[in-house]
């Protein structure tokens, strides 16, 4: 059973919170992809023959990637605080449990909708959502 089970309406008031930190965890998320891609373009490089590698940049580079790590879990952690799960970082999809016909469903949102007009069984995840309305 969830900690905390959220009403439609609760739920979007939540939204005034959790929507930057969804926002902000998608672009942390996307930053970070970008920077290990870069990471790991100049390790291939290093393992060549090393030629022009800059061992400052590629230290730059390492902790641009622990910031951005420290801070996506930062978002991560204040949206579960708020009793909301997480389920994926790259949409910023995220759940909140609730009650429906006295069964705990949970309530879906991602990043880019305006509100909560979906819902899904615990089981069922993103791919059984349904409308709200109907």
């Amino acid at each position: 059973m969830a900690d905390r089970l959220f009403t439609v309406q609760e739920a979007n008031q939540a939204l005034e919170t959790v929507r930057p930190l969804a926002e902000e965890m998608v672009r942390l998320r996307r930053s970070l992809r970008e920077l290990e891609a870069e990471h790991e373009a100049l390790a291939v490089s290093a393992a060549g023959n090393g030629h022009g590698l800059d061992p400052r940049s590629a230290e730059a580079r390492m902790e641009a990637v622990q910031r951005e790590q420290v801070a996506l879990a930062e978002c991560v952690s204040r949206i579960q605080a708020a009793g909301v799960q997480v389920k994926d970082l790259d949409s910023g999809l995220l759940d909140f449990p609730s009650e429906r016909d006295g069964e705990v469903v949970l309530l879906c949102w991602r990043v880019g909708e305006r509100e909560i007009g979906w819902w899904h069984t615990v089981d069922d995840g993103f791919a059984g959502r349904r409308p709200l309305a109907g």
